[in-house]
């Protein structure tokens, strides 16, 4: 035996028996070679295999809970699994669900559940009212499915009527004699969480030592934001609080003191979901909340999610994104579907409980200043800050996501999905560029040692940085705001005033984007590009320019379009010729299907990881015969650089929680680690657990028998946006990319500086039917 030096050696050695003890310890509540419930025959469309296993897995979760979630990359037919999950679990009278969906979803919704359950009436909650605008629709409307599109025809009746039981034993038995077949009611998200009005609430002094100044109604004092009072003309369309520790000169408990309250002179009106947790508990059997990572905020949706938790009797959670990078991405969203067992480790809602939960299973980092006396004599001064980084233990999953969550990915799907390739493309600036962006840099730095902790100052570099290299003109004169304790109030000062280079000349990074889309249109694949800036300093509007001055067919998509219209507004582009589409990310984050953009580019990339992972995915779907390229284009030294570096450290935190270890395509130009993630990440894929997991998933489908298949279509054959006179190329050898990907495997090792910003380009992976970077790692 070889010696065992490091704790890696050992898991090297012993990883068979670490494996099989893993799996014995830990089983699946439904093993793949377990008999599936009948009750799937009768669906009216059949389930793949994958996602027989994950219905069965949510029917038995909630055998033993209420709560469950489906983490299911996108195209995996989340809808079929939770609909399906119902009906194989609900045996008894006809159930009642509810849908909590995006807003652009719900027909999609309603059309899929047509399609999926046999006799079930859809209903769309549209609101509480029973009349108003004509033109809109008002209280719970049936919909029936003609022709392919969602109809509202039928039934017509409101919620405060459903509650009513009248003349039977309960609302919910007179509900089974007017509708006595299963049913579903769908309600967008936005109308679900739309409640009553509200206005501020805050007082003006007019007299005593705060005369003049806003103050809290339950302190009589200002109200204190950024070391500085908050006055007037700052209330803006947000709500504001305060939390309250002590009152006079004596300490109380923690108070919740909100600066707002119901506006009575507008029309009175709740939200939807809040009136069904008020008045119609255990009304609803079941209810869904597809794109839950998206209500994970402080928010009216966020609350919406916890009213449904708590008055249905069975809840899943849908998502394709579980985790944004941070272990307490999820505190809120677990404290809502499961706040028992929340309690039960020691948290509690609020601050409190998520800075524990951060201590737990997040990662938090210390840093010391020890600032130089005047004097030999005196005490230096040492400040410690402590501030959040992208990071989740390992633990996390085993604590609360292992037994909660059923994953799917696509390769469990399909074997027919294309190729998946991601490159991550850095562009030196050219010589002016590089110069105006320094200085304005350096500018930068100086503000914020002048006015070190300035918020204003901190938001307005990190977005002037982002966007200069993209747009360095126009920008003007960068203000920072302050208080000051003169003037009691708040004054502007000078940051920087950025150098306005040429609007009219096409800087490197646009080159290198003129380029790649040329090279992909030789093959005949059209190009979806993403920018962030879209509204005062539009990188959007400069992009359709220069790319339309070099002959190319360019649309821009706005957010004026409505959500419900967007694909057909991309066929109609399909239609008219159009090669390459432009638009924020978030725009086609959910629902949309790019299978015509196998190309996708991000020019700009954000912060936001569900976006990125969600937009990213457009075009790798089910359907798909073209290989799929993801790029993402940065500006060398930028900040551009920076961001992309935080968005690989998170994207590596977040498929840990999916159990996903791997190092390829964006994450790998991140350099750090944690000690857990990097052991997790030695055991699966240096020795082989992984593979015994994923063996138990190609078992599902005779076509992944073997590690890679062994077939692959020629582009040729597979075009579907083929254009005239264009050549296209064709696929190597498949057999020989299989041989070449198993031998040439790229690892991250932990203590190992991976292949990510040096100057050397790293050899490209060859392409194989297995997506082995931006998501799914085998």
């Amino acid at each position: 035996m070889p010696e065992l030096c490091t704790i890696y050696d050992y898991m090297r050695a012993h990883a068979t028996l670490l494996g099989e003890r893993i799996l014995q310890e830990y089983p699946a509540l439904h093993q793949f070679d377990d008999p599936v419930s009948p009750r799937i025959e009768a669906l009216l469309r059949t389930p793949f295999p994958a996602q027989t296993v994950a219905i069965m897995g949510v029917a038995k979760r909630w055998q033993q809970a209420r709560t469950a979630m489906v983490v299911a990359e996108c195209g995996t037919g989340k809808t079929l699994i939770s609909l399906g999950a119902i009906y194989v679990h609900h045996q008894r009278s006809p159930f009642t669900a509810l849908a909590m969906v995006p807003p652009h979803l719900v027909e999609k919704w309603a059309r899929e559940a047509f399609l999926t359950l046999p006799g079930l009436r859809v209903f769309l909650i549209d609101d509480l009212r029973n009349g108003g605008d004509e033109n809109k629709s008002h209280g719970v409307n049936e919909v029936r499915l003609r022709q392919g599109r969602i109809v509202r025809e039928g039934l017509h009746t409101t919620l405060s009527e459903l509650r009513l039981r009248k003349d039977s034993l309960s609302s919910r038995k007179r509900w089974q004699s007017v509708c006595g077949r299963p049913s579903l009611f769908i309600v967008g998200r936005e109308r679900a969480k739309l409640g009553y009005f509200w206005r501020h609430a805050y007082r003006v002094a007019h007299s005593g030592p705060y005369i003049g100044c806003v103050v809290n109604s339950d302190t009589g004092k200002p109200v204190i934001v950024d070391d500085s009072r908050l006055t007037a003309g700052e209330f803006e369309k947000v709500k504001i609080a305060e939390t309250i520790e002590t009152r006079g000169e004596k300490s109380c408990h923690v108070i919740h003191s909100p600066l707002w309250q119901a506006d009575a002179d507008k029309i009175r009106r709740m939200a939807p979901v809040e009136f069904i947790g008020r008045y119609m508990p255990e009304w609803f059997d079941y209810a869904i909340c597809d794109e839950i990572h998206q209500l994970a905020g402080d928010t009216a949706q966020g609350n919406a999610l916890g009213t449904l938790a708590s008055c249905t009797d069975r809840i899943v959670g849908l998502t394709g994104t579980l985790l944004g990078g941070y272990a307490d991405d999820l505190f809120n969203t677990l404290f809502r579907l499961e706040a028992r067992r929340m309690k039960e480790h020691g948290y509690e809602w609020g601050t409190t409980g998520r800075s524990s939960f951060i201590q737990d299973y997040g990662m938090l980092e210390t840093i010391t200043k020890v600032e130089p006396a005047n004097n030999a004599c005196s005490k230096a001064k040492a400040t410690s800050t402590v501030r959040r980084k992208p990071g989740a233990s390992p633990l996390l999953f085993g604590e609360f996501l292992m037994q909660l969550c059923a994953f799917v990915f696509l390769e469990d799907i399909s074997g027919e999905l294309p190729p998946y390739e991601e490159t991550y493309l850095s562009v030196p600036m050219d010589a002016p560029m590089q110069e105006a962006y320094r200085e304005l840099e350096e500018d930068m730095r100086k503000a914020l040692k002048a006015h070190r902790g300035n918020r204003s100052v901190l938001s307005t570099m990190l977005n002037t940085l982002l966007l200069y290299p993209d747009h360095p003109y126009g920008i003007g004169t960068l203000y920072g705001t302050e208080f000051d304790p003169e003037l009691k109030r708040r004054v502007r000062f000078v940051i920087a005033e950025p150098r306005d280079l040429p609007e009219d000349r096409i800087y490197s990074k646009e080159r290198k984007l003129i380029e790649e889309i040329k090279k992909e249109l030789l093959e005949g694949r059209r190009s979806q590009v993403f920018a962030v800036y879209t509204q005062k300093h539009d990188v959007t509007a400069r992009l359709q320019r220069i790319l339309s001055n070099e002959g190319l067919r360019t649309a821009v998509l706005r957010a004026s379009v409505d959500t419900s219209k967007r694909e057909a507004w991309y066929a109609r582009q399909v239609k008219d010729g159009v090669q390459v589409v432009i638009c924020h990310p978030k725009l086609v984050e959910t629902g949309l299907d790019l299978l015509d953009f196998p190309t996708i580019i991000f020019y700009q990339s954000g912060y936001s990881l569900h976006t990125l992972r969600q937009a990213s995915r457009r075009s790798w779907r089910i359907g798909q015969r073209r290989p799929v390229r993801v790029k993402f284009l940065c500006s060398e030294g930028t900040m551009q650089t920076s961001c992309l570096r935080l968005m690989g450290k998170k994207l590596l935190v977040a498929l840990t929680m999916e159990g996903k270890f791997a190092g390829e395509g964006l994450q790998s130009i991140d350099e750090d680690d944690d000690m857990l993630s990097a052991m997790a990440r030695e055991l699966v894929e240096r020795n082989g657990i992984g593979d015994t997991a994923d063996a138990v998933w190609r078992a599902l489908n005779t076509e992944h028998q073997k590690l890679f298949p062994t077939t692959s279509r020629s582009e040729d054959e597979t075009s579907s946006i083929e254009m005239p006179g264009v050549l296209l190329e064709t696929q190597p050898d498949s057999t020989g990319l299989a041989k070449a990907a198993m031998d040439a495997a790229s690892i991250v090792v932990f203590g190992q500086r991976p292949q990510s910003l040096s100057g050397k380009r790293r050899r490209g992976r060859p392409a194989v039917p297995e997506q082995a970077s931006l998501f799914g790692f085998s």
